[in-house]
């Protein structure tokens, strides 16, 4: 299945898109030509990017750059772009916020929407995989903010995407928390194998997740790179520093490491 968001048409992919997402040359998503403006200002101009099964992109840039925007644009939650956005495959989004429904239990947010009797199980199932099996009947407040991180990504892991959109989804967490998800996030890349688009502001955490950092400036992309080292990556290999530097340098930003 095929999302077209181009003159807001949206409907089954063509002959040239049925190819399984799974191959290593299919594309997930291919934006051509996206352009997005609030109150007369553009945020995206004129954006191409393809992202191609299975790899991991990092997304970087200031803020107001357009990087949200355009994980709206792949999710279909904005109908205002122009241009032309094509997903051929299942979304899914995990957002800074987990926005949990507090008036429903943790398994019940993970099940939302899902079809079929047994919906519980798969819920469970998901919990299972993010560490919160115990906390099946619980109610989101009661979570911490890594655990509703965690029932986050459930939530989103259990649709199957083929293109998982994260939204700084660990901007608010403490350190070690940070760490212990972007461990669980690249498990569940491994496992799972969904094509990823993460936001974030922090250099250091697409250095260690991605397998290709794009900068985001003046509503294109500006700054491409692939990141080579294989996971799990040291901050001291010679390479990540050298390419660091790039990429601070690409964003403005004297070695600080965050924007």
């Amino acid at each position: 299945m095929a999302t077209r968001v181009a003159g807001l048409t949206i409907g089954p992919a063509g002959p040239a898109l049925a190819q399984s997402v799974h191959s290593p040359t299919a594309r997930v998503a291919e934006v051509r030509n996206l352009s997005r403006s609030f109150d007369g200002r553009p945020v995206l101009s004129s954006l191409d990017l393809d992202i191609a099964a299975g790899e991991f992109v990092a997304l970087l840039g200031r803020s107001g750059e357009g990087k949200s925007t355009l994980l709206r644009a792949l999710a279909g939650l904005d109908r205002e772009v122009t241009g032309e956005v094509i997903v051929n495959g299942t979304v899914a989004v995990a957002f800074q916020d987990p926005r949990l429904l507090p008036w429903k239990s943790v398994w019940a947010n993970i099940a939302l929407g899902l079809r079929g009797g047994n919906a519980a199980g798969v819920a469970l199932s998901a919990l299972e995989e993010v560490g919160l099996a115990e906390r099946y009947r619980a109610w989101p407040l009661t979570l911490s903010g890594g655990e509703a991180q965690r029932a986050s990504l459930a939530r989103a892991l259990v649709r199957q995407p083929d293109l998982l959109l994260l939204d700084e989804p660990f901007c608010a967490l403490d350190a070690l928390t940070r760490m212990s998800m972007h461990d669980l996030v690249l498990a569940l890349w491994a496992r799972h194998q969904p094509a990823v688009l993460m936001v974030t502001h922090d250099v250091d955490e697409a250095l260690a997740l991605a397998g290709r950092v794009l900068v985001l400036r003046r509503g294109r992309v500006a700054y491409e790179a692939t990141v080579r080292p294989e996971r799990p990556r040291r901050r001291e290999d010679g390479d990540l520093i050298e390419l660091r530097r790039h990429l601070l340098a690409e964003l403005g930003v004297n070695q600080k490491g965050n924007l």
